[in-house]
């Protein structure tokens, strides 16, 4: 039993050391900023939506949300409104969208 604890927590330590190499390269602020201008009317405070109808952003691994950026971005993921926010986002705004919104406490949503 002691054996799993361990491997779980080196597991983990080596996935945030990850994360938090990802997030290094991008800048947390630029991606704040970035955030307030672009997604957080439907995303919320912090990606955090108070509505059902838009994902929770925050606390997801930056590598998802990056990936699932740039798919909206080339069309290789189908939603004409993402779409459209991400085409303009650049390389850069992309990492850093992911980073700030990796960096935010998740949110556990319940359906009533």
């Amino acid at each position: 039993m002691m054996r799993g604890s361990v491997t779980s927590s080196l597991t983990l330590t080596v996935a945030l050391a990850c994360a938090a190499t990802l997030a290094a390269a991008a800048d947390i602020e630029a991606g704040k900023a970035k955030a307030a201008e672009v997604c957080e009317t439907c995303h919320g405070a912090g990606g955090n939506s108070t509505s059902q109808d838009f994902p929770k952003l925050g606390g997801q691994y930056p590598d998802y949300l990056a990936k699932a950026l740039r798919d909206y971005k080339s069309g290789d993921r189908k939603n004409p409104i993402m779409a459209s926010f991400a085409k303009p986002l650049s390389k850069q705004d992309i990492e850093n969208l992911a980073a700030y919104y990796a960096a935010q406490p998740p949110a556990v949503a319940f359906k009533p």
